[in-house]
């Protein structure tokens, strides 16, 4: 009894300690800090009344960065069959991808791209650790397009602004690289390892797994797969780089459009590990931050941290929704993610899929 009540002071504490760093990141963009300073500990960076009269003047940008958003759901259900081992019905995939994103966007713990996996194992009946592989190809792969982009947009007419960016953008591109050695190796030599443990009569649990890790990869195993992959991998990425651009732009940020690609990036290392629980509030900073880096005012910074955060809420969490609402799962069965974590761990070690089948 001790330890789950100890387990759930520490969840507690982590609510609260995430609620308190996201009200801060979040006033960042909105309020400087004044700590030990003569006057108020929150110093407004702008007029609020002027901020509010200006705000409508920001849907001609709006309006294209949430179909844009929008759009990123179907690129990513296309991208994700290039990685997947069997043939699934792009609706299926659609559907989950937007049920993920919905989980992502709408409850807590980042759990949407393993809501996904998880459903996809249960409706394909295709091993929950092949889907996740599958989704890691995909995440590594966009990664991949992202830093190509980030480079492309150096070469743009706002080079020099953005080289201030160059330090953080190598430590991805090591990051990336690393990534990219790690999947290739495991997608190479999983299955002989798990044929060497099954031979052994060893660790048969670990021999599945890495048996089912190997199929999940099995697109790192050939160049050709992995181009063709990383060629449907651009989309859902150039979708919201173009949106953040065009924001930018909107802005009157010179060169705004080709800076999308960075902003993005920025925001994609800033929320690269799963279960931080000051989510939004890192989000806000790192976009305010950007535009502010890039040129944009104060006042401007804030709306487009604000108006890019709902746009991307807004737009994923409403597609999301319907796809809920028409496979007919309930919001609180999504809310069990670690219940379904358990489950899937479960399933998986023991699983009767023998490590000597081939991987498709």
């Amino acid at each position: 009894m001790k330890q789950p009540g100890g387990r759930a002071v520490l969840k507690a504490l982590l609510v609260v300690v995430g609620v308190v760093l996201s009200v801060i990141l979040v006033a960042s963009a909105f309020f400087t800090w004044n700590p030990g300073g003569p006057g108020p500990l929150l110093v407004p960076r702008f007029s609020w009344g002027r901020f509010l009269r200006e705000l409508p003047s920001h849907l001609a940008w709006f309006i294209p960065f949430l179909l844009l958003s929008a759009a990123m759901l179907p690129l990513r259900a296309i991208q994700w069959q290039t990685t997947l081992s069997k043939r699934v019905p792009l609706l299926e995939r659609y559907h989950l991808v937007a049920i993920g994103a919905f989980t992502h966007n709408a409850l807590p713990g980042k759990l949407g791209d393993f809501i996904r996996c998880f459903l996809l194992s249960r409706t394909q009946r295709i091993p929950f650790v092949q889907a996740l592989g599958s989704v890691a190809v995909c995440k590594l792969l966009e990664f991949v397009a992202l830093m190509v982009l980030v480079f492309v947009s150096f070469l743009g007419p706002f080079g020099d602004t953005m080289a201030s960016f160059a330090g953080p953008l190598r430590i991805a591109l090591g990051v990336c690289v690393g990534l990219m050695a790690l999947v290739v190796v495991l997608a190479h030599y999983a299955l002989p390892m798990a044929r060497w443990l099954d031979r052994k009569h060893r660790l048969p649990r670990a021999s599945n797994l890495l048996a089912h890790v190997s199929e999940g990869l099995g697109t790192a195993r050939s160049f050709r797969g992995m181009a063709r992959a990383l060629v449907f991998s651009v989309g859902p990425v150039l979708a919201p780089a173009l949106a953040y651009g065009l924001a930018l732009h909107g802005l009157g940020v010179k060169g705004g459009l080709f800076a999308g690609a960075v902003v993005l990036g920025a925001i994609a290392l800033g929320q690269a590990i799963p279960g931080v629980p000051a989510g939004m509030g890192i989000y806000y900073f790192v976009t305010s931050w950007a535009a502010r880096s890039l040129g944009a005012s104060d006042e401007d910074a804030a709306a487009f941290a604000a108006l890019t955060h709902l746009g991307t809420a807004f737009s994923q969490v409403s597609l999301g929704a319907l796809s809920v609402r028409l496979r007919g799962i309930r919001i609180r069965d999504l809310r069990k993610g670690g219940s379904l974590a358990r489950d899937a761990a479960n399933h998986v070690a023991h699983e009767s899929v023998s490590p000597h089948h081939s991987p498709a």
